[in-house]
């Protein structure tokens, strides 16, 4: 599954998310990309307690790779990286 995250997840549509890794954990491989850390998948799946136990059956015989540096995708555009994304912090202090 690519881009976890990307998108919040419905209050259903967590539960779904949630079944199927239940049912493939010890049972079968999984794949996830995400930009973003574990620790923000709370508000992604709008209950801390869900996203704690999808973690933890997720990463329980895993390996875990990030990945740093420029974007593969940005590669030969001339870009080096994204534009950092502004915190609503940021925005008050202008």
């Amino acid at each position: 599954m690519d881009e976890v995250g990307y998108l919040p997840f419905e209050q259903d549509a967590a539960n779904l998310f949630f079944q199927l890794v239940s049912s493939r954990y010890e049972h079968a491989s999984l794949v996830l990309t995400s930009n973003l850390p574990f620790s923000n998948w709370g508000g992604v799946f709008g209950d801390q307690a869900v996203a704690a136990a999808m973690i933890d059956r997720i990463v329980h015989h895993a390996d875990v790779l990030t990945l740093k540096g420029a974007s593969y995708r940005l590669r030969g555009r001339g870009i080096d990286s994204l534009p950092s994304i502004r915190t609503t912090t940021a925005d008050n202090e202008s």
